[in-house]
């Protein structure tokens, strides 16, 4: 199989399975407390861009059942608000139940997210680690061609995207999972400094249920709990404002 032909054979797999998902996501009448119970290490799901949480259902479902206790924010609903308030949702959500210990798993934007609260919104370090899967920490080219704020404040040159890049203290704490091809991100999902996860296959969201990346985000679930780290000064925030909904 040529690599051209393996490429458009990922790139359709990928959109069918994006496409059932949110079909069945919008079916659902699953409810996020039902996720709620379990005795293992916290875990906060935060969705990609337009995806609400039961996009990630079938990973949910996966944690839960090895007795993890998933929690998902869902003011952020379809998650087109802006980077720095959605990671304010996220802290503001782990300070009002005093949540310890926490992992994050997170699809595409949502490792955007889940990086910027470990970096400048906890300094008490409620977040213990980060599973993301697909994320563009490096940006996405693709991103200023589009119409839409939220999806152009992906651009490399985004304020946000370059602060991000460029503070790596955090990136020890993250495990980064992506694919050999991602039609949405041709800069990639390596991350300097993290553990990086890379899958013999290709995709954006069929990824989501590839077998190699339930097992990390079981792995690093169970993983022993480390030593309470000493509180960390928040990172400087970007100067450029970044406050209000996008989209």
């Amino acid at each position: 199989m040529s690599k051209a032909f393996q490429i458009a054979v990922w790139w359709a797999q990928d959109y069918a399975y994006a496409v059932g998902r949110q079909l069945r996501s919008a079916a659902s009448r699953v409810s996020a407390d039902e996720f709620l119970s379990g005795a293992g290490r916290p875990v906060v799901v935060i969705p990609g861009i337009f995806e609400d949480w039961r996009f990630m259902l079938p990973l949910i479902r996966e944690l839960h059942g090895a007795g993890h206790p998933v929690h998902v924010v869902t003011v952020l609903q379809h998650n087109r608000i802006a980077v720095p308030k959605a990671a304010a949702l996220i802290a503001d959500y782990l300070r009002a139940r005093d949540m310890r210990d926490t992992l994050i798993i997170a699809h595409s934007k949502g490792g955007l997210i889940g990086k910027y609260a470990m970096m400048s919104l906890d300094p008490e370090r409620r977040i213990s680690r980060m599973v993301a899967v697909g994320s563009p920490f490096s940006g996405s080219r693709y991103a200023g061609y589009m119409l839409l704020p939220s999806l152009r404040a992906l651009s490399p040159r985004s304020a946000v995207t370059v602060q991000l890049s460029r503070e790596q203290r955090v990136n020890e704490r993250i495990t980064s999972v992506y694919g050999l091809f991602d039609p949405h991100i041709p800069e990639g999902s390596v991350l300097p400094g993290a553990r990086n996860v890379l899958l013999d296959t290709g995709g954006h969201f069929r990824i989501l249920a590839h077998q190699d990346t339930i097992r990390t985000v079981l792995a690093e679930a169970a993983a022993p709990h480390p030593r309470p780290p000493a509180a960390l000064p928040p990172a400087p925030l970007p100067s450029a404002p970044m406050a209000g909904p996008e989209g």
